[in-house]
């Protein structure tokens, strides 16, 4: 079984902070610091089976399909696969406007 790396680009490690940093002020530390581990190792899961994900229903209206979504819910994770390499692009709550954010990042 082929194993692919997994690279987290720094709009998604500021994600990941922004998460981090909400979860803090709206429970605990500790909510936080167990948040942010569950979605780093959903993130690496993808080491093993990197196609397990879907095109973002919103960039498959656009006819973009290089893009592909796994879940830590409500959270997407928005990411690409080149050659073996797994770079997560964004993590994202999947409460706020997916289309405008998506455009702003990968679509310019």
């Amino acid at each position: 079984m082929k194993r692919f790396k997994v690279l987290i680009d720094p709009q998604a490690k500021k994600d990941l902070q922004e998460i981090f940093f909400y979860a803090a002020t709206n429970d605990n530390i500790s909510a936080a610091d167990k948040l942010l581990d569950a979605i780093e190792k959903t993130c690496y899961k993808l080491k093993e089976y990197p196609e397990r994900g879907h095109v973002p229903q919103e960039l498959r209206q656009t006819g973009i399909k290089r893009y592909l979504e796994i879940h830590y819910k409500p959270y997407r994770i928005i990411y690409e696969i080149e050659n073996s390499i797994i770079y997560i692009h964004s993590i994202l709550d999947g409460r706020r406007n997916i289309q405008e954010i998506l455009s702003e990042r990968l679509l310019r």
